[in-house]
């Protein structure tokens, strides 16, 4: 069974950063490709990055540049490293396993930046 666990979000003033992690059970981890999407109030869910088995990632056009993503595969760990926060990067944040035939979410965690 396939658990994935958010965490790290919160409040932070427009500039700051915040560093998300996701923990994820279950076999394979390291074989499966890894998103993070996001979820603005009022808004569809849209990816905001991906990462490979192999750490190949790739950026929304929103975040190029500002948010980093990295994964452990030894710990079944995923981060998002977000610099430079925006208020426009509000949402509830969730972390998801492509593993084809079937996909896995988490919960997701809430990030408000906001003065």
């Amino acid at each position: 069974q396939v658990q994935l666990v958010e965490s790290g979000g919160g409040l932070v003033q427009p500039g700051g950063s915040l560093r998300l992690s996701c923990a994820a059970s279950g076999i394979g981890y390291a074989i499966y490709e890894m998103r993070w999407y996001r979820q603005a109030p009022g808004k569809q869910r849209e990816l905001v990055a991906s990462i490979t088995g192999s750490d190949s990632s790739n950026y929304a056009d929103f975040v190029k540049g500002r948010f980093t993503v990295s994964r452990n595969n030894a710990q079944k760990m995923l981060y998002l490293q977000m610099n430079r926060l925006e208020p426009e990067d509000t949402g509830v944040y969730y972390c998801m396993q492509d593993r084809v035939r079937l996909v896995y979410w988490g919960r997701g965690t809430q990030v408000t930046v906001s003065s």
